[in-house]
């Protein structure tokens, strides 16, 4: 059985040798395609476009997703399997999953590089250097739903903001957020109330970690596909990274006993990003065939969750549902109003952003006392 630091190392190496190898052979737009073979490895092959005249070659992306292979079934895979098919040879994405070229973290790094040419993943996962990445994966109480992160990202002014933000940052385009899952505790020991927290191992995303640190929480950073190996090794004590629906589509329901129904944030929220170069060097009809694969993703994404949520959370028998009373959890809130004056004050984009969750917080008071 491997330990914690094993698994949270990861086979870094072999993803070095791999990428050494294929930037040789495919270079940032690669001509060599990636076929899916047995078992859902990728295969490399020479592409029969290579032999063709330099403006009819197909293009050739490599998009990594943070999302494992089970997950990326149903939150990208359809969308790029529609781009392929629209695209009619002219371009093709090779879609690769959590850490099959690199490591997460690793993973914006590479993407200004050129070693990769899009990414879909929530900014806080990926080491971006931007302060308001700290605002995806899951902030405290900033989303109460999956359409919140549509509303204030399209209609209150956070699209400019992030795309103020990641200007800055060379070699990288933000393409645009969208949101998944709420954010719920998967764990092998119930929790019924604050005193549950402590001590409490939980794989989970830097932001969420930090706040969730004030209760007593230890944060585990765990490689995807190893998360289920930690779970049985007994190395962490849950999943908080997620609704019920990954839960199960993961196997983490297989072990674990307990789903917290209580929620620090309705929704995950995240972006796509592309190496700029590769970007720029896109025809306008291919960059907006992109875009609009991009918002059948999002949208495809809220709906096979909220059914999912819905229906696991009814008749689901995997995992006993705790709640964590009303009057305990009103103190957690108020933490997390704490919690966003202070990340308010890391960066005058940041204030930008907690301001414009104060006033769409109190708009939703008014209309819902309305």
């Amino acid at each position: 059985m491997r330990s914690l630091e094993k698994i949270k190392r990861g086979n870094v190496d072999t993803r070095r040798d791999f990428l050494k190898k294929s930037a040789l052979s495919l270079g940032a737009t690669s001509l060599g395609g990636a076929a899916l073979g047995a078992g859902g490895e990728k295969q490399f092959s020479p592409s029969s476009s290579s032999s063709l005249p330099k403006k009819n070659r197909q293009i050739v992306w490599r998009l990594q997703t943070y999302a494992t292979a089970a997950l990326a079934e149903f939150v990208i895979k359809p969308s790029i399997d529609i781009f392929n098919k629209v695209a009619k040879g002219q371009m093709k994405i090779e879609l690769y999953t959590a850490d099959e070229i690199v490591s997460t973290d690793e993973l914006f790094e590479a993407l200004k590089r050129g070693e990769i040419d899009a990414i879909q993943s929530d900014d806080d996962s990926l080491n971006t250097g931007v302060p308001i990445s700290v605002f995806t994966g899951y902030f405290p109480f900033a989303f109460k739903s999956a359409q919140d992160v549509s509303v204030l990202f399209n209609e209150w002014g956070l699209q400019d903001i992030w795309a103020e933000a990641y200007g800055r940052v060379n070699g990288v385009n933000w393409l645009g957020a969208g949101a998944w899952d709420p954010f719920h505790l998967i764990t092998t020991k119930p929790i019924h109330g604050l005193d549950d927290f402590r001590g409490l191992r939980l794989h989970t995303f830097p932001t969420a970690g930090k706040f969730l640190s004030r209760f007593g929480v230890i944060r585990e950073d765990i490689k995807a596909d190893d998360v289920k190996i930690a779970l049985k090794a007994q190395d962490i004590h849950g999943i908080a990274c997620s609704g019920i629906t990954e839960a199960y589509t993961l196997g983490w329901a297989d072990i674990a006993n307990y789903f917290l129904t209580n929620s620090i944030s309705g929704a995950w929220c995240g972006s796509y990003f592309a190496n700029s170069k590769s970007w720029d060097s896109l025809p306008s009809h291919l960059q907006e065939l992109f875009k609009l694969c991009m918002t059948f993703s999002h949208y495809r994404r809220q709906h096979w969750y909220h059914a999912e949520e819905t229906r696991l959370r009814a008749y689901g028998k995997k995992l006993q549902l705790t709640t964590i009373p009303d009057y305990e959890w009103k103190l957690i809130e108020s933490e997390g109003y704490l919690f966003w004056k202070e990340i308010a004050k890391i960066d005058p984009l940041n204030a930008k952003v907690i301001k414009i969750f104060e006033k769409y917080r109190e708009t939703v008071k008014k209309a819902e006392q309305t």
